[in-house]
């Protein structure tokens, strides 16, 4: 038993030097223009997805999220904030898509085609909070900002309605959903 505990320490003391040295040795390529190996890839995504899901698991949706001025509002605010990165109906690429990695997925595309088809996590309403959970908390190392500092939960509860319609949407319905109405106070 005494040499059994001695290997694991060992072992545990010989994977923590290791990883300070790898850590510490500058080998391991940083720049966003060189993917990630599949494993570093995947231990990501997972941490990712994991953390997400059970913070948002909490959260309580809206009875209202199909409201015509969430969807307008949304709009307005997807249109300000996000179509640099997410793109919109019409487009395939901006100076940001093609510089980021990992790269944003394109939300006007439906989630099977952006790459990101949560089908284990098939739960519409799950899906739902977890999108309120990103746009107001951000995801560190991604370049996804947290935008809850500067807006109140309704406003970004109406950026998720937007995103439920905004795949349907064609250029020219993109283009009058997402007008911002600066006449109107808000």
């Amino acid at each position: 038993m005494k040499v059994y505990i001695k290997s694991l320490v060992f072992t545990g003391m010989l994977i923590l030097v290791g990883g300070g040295l790898f850590l510490y040795s500058g080998v391991y390529p940083i720049g966003a223009d060189t993917r990630h190996n599949s494993l570093t890839y995947w231990l990501l995504e997972t941490l990712r997805e994991h953390s997400v899901a059970r913070a948002a698991s909490d959260l309580s949706i809206p009875s209202d999220l199909n409201n015509s001025n969430r969807l307008l509002s949304g709009g307005a605010d997807y249109n300000d904030m996000c179509v640099s990165c997410h793109l919109k109906p019409g487009m395939s690429e901006s100076d940001f898509t093609l510089g980021l990695y990992p790269t944003p997925p394109n939300l006007s595309e439906t989630a099977a085609e952006h790459g990101h088809d949560h089908a284990s996590r098939a739960d519409h309403d799950g899906a739902l909070k977890r999108q309120f959970w990103i746009i107001k908390h951000g995801i560190k190392a991604s370049g996804m900002p947290a935008w809850g500092p500067g807006h109140d939960d309704e406003r970004i509860w109406s950026m998720v309605a937007f995103l439920q319609r905004l795949p349907e949407l064609s250029a020219a319905q993109y283009q009058i959903l997402s007008a911002r109405d600066n006449s109107i106070d808000e």
